[in-house]
């Protein structure tokens, strides 16, 4: 699998790449806009050519881009389930004009009302954006932590939305930490079996799309959203070392969102880990 990171593009998303190569990344994942406000990028015809031009001297990619953090398409206010939908859309067509794989994004919070109670809606509004957006732009729904009554910390959660979404174009981003934090042993060698046993089952290996690496804060299970550096946390360089070597990501990206070792973000120094487990994965 490829390696890399979530990147800045201050200063013109082509320097996301700049940024990447700085790193070692192999893959980027990218935001479109501030991920805190409504507005999202309006990219140039120059600012896309000079991005595609550097992913091509520099071999790095796929990309993605990750939406912004206000969306909540399990919200019972209107206006806000409308400005979610306008957002998805704007980066879903962002990423077709980018040449990012797709947008990968929180599904919200149903705030208390069930589950049950808000999959209708989350599953229309997916249908939604995939009748407004290119078919060569993936939805990339990312399982939560299960905090809040945020939606998607189960498979089966996903996995319903996913199929009744009714498209292929449907997929999964496997964030490890929120994984571990929703009760998913990812550390151990059977325990990651057991979880990606589920996975096939409850959504399909094939749609998974993107791993988001990241150790966690939290405990087995803890059900909060706390992302560590690599072999810093509860997964720790052992568990890593597993999911590295698991067949069930041998073709898949792996993106580090982690804090950092100076706190300003993914860096070098969690990547060159990531290169080490993988090396060591491989030699076994």
């Amino acid at each position: 699998m490829k390696l890399g990171a979530h990147v800045r593009t201050a200063g013109g998303v082509d320097k996301a790449v700049d940024r990447a190569q700085e790193m070692g990344a192999e893959t980027i994942q990218v935001f479109s806009g501030a991920p805190q406000a409504w507005r999202r990028k309006n990219y140039s015809k120059e600012e896309v050519d000079a991005f595609k031009a550097r992913l091509k001297e520099t071999g790095i990619g796929p990309v993605f881009i990750h939406g912004l953090y206000l969306m909540n398409f399990g919200t019972d206010n209107p206006e806000l389930l409308k400005k979610s939908q306008e957002a998805l859309v704007a980066e879903m067509n962002s990423a077709s004009l980018i040449g990012a794989r797709g947008v990968i994004f929180h599904l919200g919070s149903h705030k208390g009302a069930g589950y049950e109670a808000r999959v209708g809606q989350v599953i229309d509004q997916c249908r939604q954006a995939l009748d407004a957006t290119p078919d060569d732009a993936w939805l990339i729904l990312e399982n939560s932590a299960g905090q809040g009554g945020a939606i998607g910390s189960k498979f089966a959660e996903l996995g319903r939305i996913a199929r009744e979404s009714g498209s292929e174009r449907v997929k999964i981003c496997l964030d490890t930490q929120h994984t571990f934090a929703a009760g998913y042993d990812v550390k151990t060698r059977e325990g990651l079996d057991a979880t990606m046993a589920e996975f096939d089952k409850e959504i399909g290996l094939e749609r998974l799309a993107a791993v988001h690496a990241n150790d966690s804060k939290i405990e087995l299970g803890g059900g909060r959203d706390r992302h560590e550096n690599i072999g810093e946390g509860y997964i720790g360089r052992d568990g890593f070392e597993n999911l590295l070597s698991h067949a069930a990501f041998a073709d898949v990206p792996f993106l580090l969102e982690v804090p950092g070792f100076d706190d300003s973000g993914p860096d070098k120094a969690n990547l060159d880990i990531l290169k080490e487990l993988r090396a060591a994965a491989t030699a076994s």
